[in-house]
């Protein structure tokens, strides 16, 4: 009777070294789909244009009125981060699975967590281009002033960072979600979009029916975008949100629950193979 042994799998550092380098082979695979640097990577750029450019004028009044384009850029840069984590790699797993890349993948010494580091270094270094085009877009084309004091860009950033960790976190476990490659856009988009205008990043949130703002108070996009008025927009603005207050705080909680949530999820749900393999 024959038998078979699972590939021998590589040490902790060199699991991680990996990992790394494989960033690089997953930025490269991410940027030659036509597609997906379109409806990821240029999606919220070109989201912001049109929101600009026909949104004009000022909101709010005294030393701190600002540009509608200034108002609308937190809600965008949450919304790409959204993209990056949770429609870009659900889409992008789940074709992988479909294909059979990850059945061959898990037939090589290669660890998920190798994947996933390259997954997560493509997400992290993709976003970090997307929402830096998106800013020198609204410094250029609208003259938008960004914050000048270390605490707006130290909430910036850890919001930057969770909010991405955990969308990718989740991007993973929601891969599991549709059945084929070819149903994945069907399935995630609608999602992802309906989040989107419901989370504050199309429409302003305290403008929305009290019970809606409660439905999306419970996904992360809503805290995301919350945190990122919170560093770019001038403090009184906290005076419109639920609560009058930007409740940082809360922002890390949620964003921090949503990330264990993201851990189980990905972990319990990831497989080498399809659902149907």
């Amino acid at each position: 009777m024959s038998t078979t042994t699972a590939p021998a799998r590589f040490g902790l550092s060199r699991t991680i070294r990996l990992g790394v380098r494989r960033i690089g082979f997953e930025l490269r695979q991410y940027f030659r789909a036509g597609d997906q640097v379109f409806f990821t990577f240029l999606f919220p750029t070109v989201m912001y244009l049109i929101f600009a450019t026909i949104f004009t004028g000022d909101i709010g009044g005294g030393p701190d009125t600002i540009s509608m384009a200034t108002y609308y850029l937190p809600g965008l840069i949450a919304g790409g981060i959204f993209l990056s984590g949770v429609q870009g790699l659900s889409i992008e797993i789940a074709v992988e699975k479909s294909d059979g890349t990850l059945k061959r993948l898990g037939s090589t010494p290669i660890s998920p967590v190798t994947y996933f580091i390259g997954k997560i270094g493509e997400v992290f270094v993709t976003a970090i281009l997307q929402i830096a085009l998106l800013i020198v877009v609204a410094v250029v084309l609208y003259r938008v002033e960004l914050p000048t004091d270390v605490d707006a860009w130290g909430r910036f950033a850890w919001v930057f960072v969770l909010g991405l960790l955990t969308c990718a976190l989740l991007g993973v476990a929601l891969s599991a979600v549709p059945r084929s490659g070819k149903t994945a856009s069907a399935v995630v988009i609608p999602v992802v979009l309906l989040l989107q205008f419901i989370s504050g990043v199309y429409i302003a949130f305290t403008s929305l029916p009290e019970w809606l703002q409660n439905v999306a108070s419970v996904f992360p996009l809503k805290w995301i975008a919350q945190g990122m008025r919170s560093a770019i927009l001038p403090d009184s603005f906290k005076a419109v949100e639920p609560g009058g207050e930007w409740a940082l705080g809360m922002v890390a909680i949620v964003l921090g629950i949503w990330l264990v949530v993201g851990i189980i999820l990905s972990r319990a749900t990831f497989r080498w193979i399809r659902r149907d393999g």
